[in-house]
């Protein structure tokens, strides 16, 4: 895993860890995921979790909420390009699904 910062990374590295997140997507310069859940009251706690973990690390996604699927988005907005603190986020949230 790269050291947190907010460098951006190099595409070798990006492709390499995006191997690691089932599911996650490159969308230009930002990680995305959509998750489903059975109840629209279980997608907005995952949402509020999703928003703890992100001020934890003081990174801050988008997060969309709808009937029974939550998408999130990470970007790191100011290095126009994915940085380690995209990655640890996503796998951060990954490890609360």
């Amino acid at each position: 895993m790269p050291e947190l910062n907010y460098s951006v990374l190099s595409e070798s590295t990006v492709a390499e860890q995006l191997t690691d997140l089932t599911g996650w997507e490159r969308d230009g310069a930002k990680l995305s995921k959509s998750f489903t859940f059975d109840s629209y009251a279980r997608g907005v706690l995952f949402a509020a979790t999703c928003g703890h973990l992100a001020e934890v690390l003081n990174h801050h996604p988008e997060i969309t909420l709808g009937y029974q699927n939550v998408r999130v988005a990470i970007s790191t907005h100011e290095a126009d390009g994915l940085t380690a603190f995209d990655f640890e986020l996503a796998r951060r949230i990954e490890a609360v699904v």
